[in-house]
């Protein structure tokens, strides 16, 4: 695998080669990239580096809402997330999107989708709870739930007052610039405002068992791949100072792992990912026979998710 001609996103600094033959695992994307860490910061990230335009064109033919709702699936979602079951599963397998966080004021959840969340984040204690979401059909969706979701992007969005609270519920690492998108967030907080960050950890035990067919790489939509330390340095650069952090090792997550590794072909969907009655045996599996293993993995920093809330300066 030869060096990256392509600048780290972060520093600028040169990129060594980490891991070669990496391939979509989810949607049977085409092509392979690669895991460059970048010599002078540490930053993990996907190359090559695809262009915005490319970025969007896969966003719109693999990844973005498309209106599914009436189902029988959708039904059965809605009334678990709405459920004390719902609450009891994330105090035992961890709460990856903020769900039980409480908080006050006013809330933006970045990259709603069809707000799913929006109605968690209500139940929480904030009197204002908005979506931003560049998804015209997911965004429909969760203003038919009676929410208000701007459809601008980020770098472009102006709110008419700014917000106590900004969620990037794994958003950060499909960022083309992650210091930008930071610093694009900060703008929209109130001082000493927070924002409420999950994204995959690098330095997952998950990574080194599953080597490419690990379900987090997930090129070429994760732009970069953060540890503990790289987040941390993203945040202070963007102008945050830490509140709070944790790990968690979502059952799905290592169920969607075990699929990828034992079916995941080049260039074809991964049809099992989107049978329920497996992936929910192995949620099961993970979440039972492995709780000590999960455990030990988040409480040594191996976790498979990082979590992290950090304050505006």
């Amino acid at each position: 695998m030869p060096e990256s001609p392509v600048p780290c996103v972060a520093c600028g600094g040169g990129l060594a080669p980490e891991l070669d033959r990496v391939f979509d695992t989810r949607f049977g994307i085409d092509a392979d990239f690669a895991i460059a860490r970048c010599r002078e910061c540490g930053l993990e990230q996907t190359v090559p580096r695809p262009s915005a335009a490319t970025l969007e064109a896969y966003y719109s033919a693999h990844y973005n809402f498309g209106g599914e709702s009436g189902t029988a699936y959708t039904g059965l979602r809605a009334r678990f997330l709405e459920s004390g079951a719902y609450r009891a599963w994330l105090a035992l397998d961890g709460d990856i999107s903020f769900h039980t966080r409480l908080g006050h004021g006013r809330l933006i959840d970045i990259g709603c989708n069809e707000g799913r969340g929006l109605a968690l984040y209500a139940r929480s204690g904030f009197t204002t709870v908005e979506g931003l979401e560049t998804n015209a059909v997911a965004a429909a969706a969760a203003r038919r739930r009676g929410f208000t979701v701007h459809g601008q992007a980020l770098e472009a969005f102006r709110p008419n007052a700014p917000y106590d609270v900004a969620v990037l519920s794994n958003v950060l690492e499909h960022a083309l610039d992650p210091h930008e998108m930071l610093c694009q967030v900060r703008a929209i907080l109130k001082p000493g405002g927070e924002v409420w960050i999950s994204c995959p950890n690098a330095a997952s035990w998950l990574r080194t068992l599953f080597g490419r067919r690990w379900i987090n790489w997930h090129v070429p939509f994760h732009i970069v791949h953060f540890t503990e330390a790289s987040l941390g340095r993203a945040l202070a650069a963007g102008g945050f100072e830490p509140v709070a952090r944790a790990q968690a090792t979502p059952a799905l997550w290592v169920a969607h792992s075990v699929l990828a590794a034992l079916t995941a072909r080049r260039g074809r969907p991964t049809a099992w990912l989107r049978r329920p009655l497996a992936v929910m045996a192995l949620m099961a599996l993970a979440r039972g026979l492995l709780f000590p293993l999960l455990w030990l993995g988040n409480r040594l920093g191996h976790g498979d998710c990082l979590l992290r809330v950090a304050r505006r300066v």
